[in-house]
């Protein structure tokens, strides 16, 4: 499992109900691509996500959220 969660599948269901496939086709991925990403098993490049934001309207820490290590480095 991937060190961060995602609100994308409710994101497109409050986009009135928006498919895989049209956000893929708004940010130039593949619907299996987003299926990937909502499932948690694909990790998308800083310029997805920032795509799927846009597409949504709302800031990157309304899509994607660490769920990582939070321990300060050194």
């Amino acid at each position: 499992m991937l060190p961060f969660s995602n609100h994308v599948r409710r994101l497109r269901f409050d986009a009135g109900e928006m498919t895989q496939q049209d956000l893929a086709d708004r940010i130039g991925v593949t619907r299996q691509t987003v299926a990937a990403i909502e499932q948690g098993k694909y990790s998308p490049s800083l310029e997805a996500a920032f795509r799927i934001a846009q597409v949504f309207q709302v800031p990157l820490e309304s899509v994607f959220q660490w769920q990582g290590d939070r321990t300060p480095g050194p």
